[in-house]
Parts: C-alpha cells; sequence; structure tokens
C-alpha cells in the first residue's frame, strides 16, 4: 500500500554485548499493529514471544520507549527469562522503526587517519567535520586522532580552575584546551592515549536515550578490542572499562542540524604521575584509590593487550571497515583551513578557555 500509516516499518537494534533485536510492524489509525519480534536473543518459555507481540499490538504510535518497556515487562509470563536483550531493547528498536532510524550500513562511511595536528585544531576539526556532515557536504565519517604534544583537553562546562593545575601544566609543556563537549578532563601526551571521533547524521541513532546511544556507538570498538583480549565493556553512561579498570571515556555533542559528534579517548600508556600533577580532579581520584604515590603508568590497553599502540588501532579500523563498509578517506584543504579559523576566533581564545573560570 502506499499510504504511509499502511507501509510496512522494520525497526534493528544491536544491543551492546548481547543479541540482535528485529521488529516489523505497520501503523494504521494511529495505532502499531502486525506486530512481530524477532532476533537471536534467548528466550523463555516460548509462548513469552506471543505475550510480546500481544503487549505491543493495539498501542498508540506515539507511546514512549519508557511506556512501552512497561507494557512488554507487564506482560511477560511469570518466570520469563531474556537473554541477550531486555524490553527496553525491544522498545528501542520499535522507536527506531517508527522513527525509520538508519544503520550503519546504510551509509557511506569514510576512515580518517591524518597526521598529528595541534591540540586546539583537533577540537576544531571536531565542530567543522560534524557540520560538514550535517550539512550533506561530507560522508559520516570516523576520523583516528594523533597526537605530537602533549595537552589536557576539558568539557564544556567544567571549571578551568577546578579542572587544571595551570603553574603545572606550564611546567610541563602542556597545553591546555576546551572542547565543545560535556564530560571530564583528558590528560594526553604523544603515544599515550587511543582517541578517535565519530561524526554521524542523528538518524543513526533516531529512537534512542543518550544512554542508548553512548553503547550503540561504542560497540564496534569493543568489539576491536575484544578480538584482542582485552575484556572491555560499556560502563554506563559514558566509560569503556575493563575487570582491571576503566578504560577510557567517552562525550558526545547534537549539533543544531542533527548531526552527532561522538568522541572517545582511551588510555594506553599514560604518565600517571605527570597527569595527577596536572589535573586537580586526578589527584582527588587517586588518592581516594590510595595510588598517588604509585601511580607510575595508566596503561590498559598496553598491559591488557601486549600490543603496539598502532596494533590496536589497526585491529580498530578493520573492525570498523568490516562492519560499516568505510572506505580510506581524506581532510579536505577547505576544512583544515575552516578549522584553522575557527582556532583563531574560538578554541585558542581566552574567552573559550576561560568560559566557566
Amino acid at each position: 500500500m502506499t499510504d504511509e500509516g499502511q507501509q510496512a516499518l522494520h525497526g534493528e537494534y544491536k544491543v551492546p554485548g548481547g543479541k540482535l533485536v528485529v521488529v516489523d510492524l505497520a501503523i494504521e489509525d494511529g495505532r502499531i499493529v502486525r506486530f512481530r519480534l524477532a532476533g537471536d536473543f534467548f528466550l523463555e518459555p516460548d509462548d513469552a514471544l506471543e505475550a510480546i507481540d500481544g503487549a505491543v499490538t493495539g498501542l498508540p504510535a506515539e507511546t514512549s520507549s519508557a511506556e512501552l518497556a512497561a507494557a512488554i515487562r507487564a506482560a511477560l509470563p511469570p518466570g520469563a527469562v531474556l537473554l541477550g536483550f531486555t524490553p527496553e531493547s525491544v522498545a528501542t528498536a520499535i522507536r527506531r522503526a517508527i522513527g525509520r532510524a538508519a544503520d550503519w550500513r546504510d551509509y557511506d562511511w569514510e576512515l580518517l587517519h591524518p597526521p598529528a595536528v595541534r591540540p586546539a585544531v583537533h577540537l576544531a576539526l571536531d565542530q567543522v567535520l560534524t557540520e560538514e556532515v550535517g550539512a550533506g557536504r561530507r560522508k559520516p565519517t570516523l576520523r583516528i586522532w594523533e597526537w605530537d604534544e602533549p595537552a589536557v583537553v576539558i568539557g564544556s562546562f567544567q571549571s578551568l580552575k577546578n579542572e587544571v593545575d595551570l603553574e603545572n601544566a606550564k611546567r610541563f609543556g602542556v597545553d591546555v584546551v576546551r572542547r565543545i563537549s560535556g564530560g571530564g578532563a583528558m590528560f594526553m601526551e604523544a603515544g599515550s592515549v587511543v582517541t578517535y571521533s565519530l561524526y554521524a547524521p542523528g538518524d543513526l541513532v533516531r529512537g534512542m536515550t543518550f544512554a542508548e546511544s553512548y553503547a550503540y556507538l561504542d560497540d564496534w570498538v569493543l568489539q576491536a578490542l575484544r578480538s584482542l583480549g582485552i575484556d572491555a565493556t560499556y560502563q554506563p553512561l559514558n566509560d569503556i572499562a575493563s575487570p582491571q579498570g576503566k578504560i577510557g571515556g567517552a562525550a558526545q555533542k547534537r549539533l543544531g542540524d542533527g548531526a552527532v559528534l561522538h568522541h572517545v579517548t582511551m588510555s594506553y600508556d599514560m604518565d600517571g604521575e605527570k597527569m595527577v600533577q596536572v589535573l586537580r580532579i586526578g589527584r582527588e581520584k587517586m588518592s581516594d584509590k590510595g595510588t598517588v604515590s604509585a601511580a607510575k603508568r595508566v596503561d590498559p590497553l598496553r598491559k591488557q593487550s601486549g600490543l603496539p599502540r598502532a596494533a590496536i588501532i589497526d585491529r580498530m579500523k578493520e573492525t570498523f571497515v568490516r562492519l560499516t563498509g568505510a572506505t580510506p578517506g581524506e581532510l579536505r584543504p577547505e576544512e583544515l583551513e575552516a578549522a584553522e579559523r575557527l582556532v583563531e576566533t574560538k578554541f585558542s581564545t581566552r574567552e573559550w578557555l576561560e568560559r566557566v573560570p
């Protein structure tokens, strides 16, 4: 049928660390009809599947994710067991179907791994490339960062004086810059971290909560790390962790044109003693663990994999290409020029750095 309300709608959601949830449905007179749930998950008893289908059928199309999950949970038979998925993941797949959300392979992805640039240029590139994707002038893109000088990158809303010991930063030659996304401070040195940015259309995370979008956008890198023997997991809201502790953290920014910036920094082999002298909050965290005097290196990726940093990045790139079909790309001269202009007008200014003193 050509009427939009009668069209078959299809939605998928790969549960991070879990199974694939697939839903098919239609909308008639503003309500969900012909709903069917499928996937590679495990569910007991068998009639629980029919109960879920019945719980969703007839609900208003505008039913929220939370309301959908509550209806599904209430319909489950006593003692039902769900493995690899949850009522919330079914609700996410439904909202993605109704919102006609895209999947990774619905786009032609580019993969960039350019040479190192100044810290402020990295941050400016994040804004420029996100805007370019949002405007349709650039394909959705993964960019791997390279560093050749030390820096502290603070979140958009962090207090400069509360987060950074500026005297020690100057003494160690550490540049201090502020990014456009929220979250916490990151300490960077050449060869010490693995950082990447995703510049994606908003449709890729349509129907997801912020927490779900963090997990969804980082699932590919968890797969890459696990393939190297690193027991990496998603830790809400925005951390990548392992049984040995935190590996890294993510941050996001949604721009007005709908594009999503999602970037992650993971520790490879960091100078912990220097970090706690430059980052004030780092001292408190390390002191809480009683490890200030022993903070020689923070090296979860190096220790757990035994591999050079470059080998870990190569596996990340291989995994992303396998899952998305990404092809190699390059920064365009006009994008670098736009980033340099933003450095001069925004990212290198005191007004921006001290926007939260």
